[in-house]
């Protein structure tokens, strides 16, 4: 089992940048792979990027394709979301998720076992 812990949401102008960390309890953490998701008001919860155990395989939402960045440290237990040239529309809660031996990234969110608690991100106009 796994527990996750996301951090770094907040407010943002829009074509700013902001990094979300996603923290990860256990030592079995590089057998996950690891989706971040997102959620607007009223909206159903998304695919936003996901990352393959091994940190060798990404893959993005065509939305964010370009902009965004998933990495993570598989030493620190952690993924990462950088988030570059934002816009309005990607303003969400963003959650991270994860499944264990996994060996493809899947985009539908009740492929995941382990969700944190979400992260609020606002981007202004």
């Amino acid at each position: 089992q796994v527990q996750l812990v996301e951090s770094g949401g907040g407010l943002v102008q829009a074509g700013g940048s902001r990094r979300l960390s996603c923290a990860a309890s256990g030592r079995t953490f590089s057998s996950y792979t690891m989706g971040w998701f997102r959620q607007a008001p009223g909206k159903e919860r998304e695919f936003v990027a996901g990352i393959l155990w091994n940190g060798g395989n990404t893959y993005y939402a065509d939305s964010v394709k370009g902009r965004f960045t998933i990495s993570r440290d598989n030493g620190k237990n952690t993924v990462y979301l950088q988030m570059n040239s934002l816009k309005p529309e990607d303003t969400a809660v963003y959650y991270c998720t994860a499944k264990q031996w996994e060996m493809v990234v899947h985009t539908a969110p009740d492929t995941y076992d382990y969700w944190g608690q979400g992260t609020q991100v606002t981007v202004s106009s």
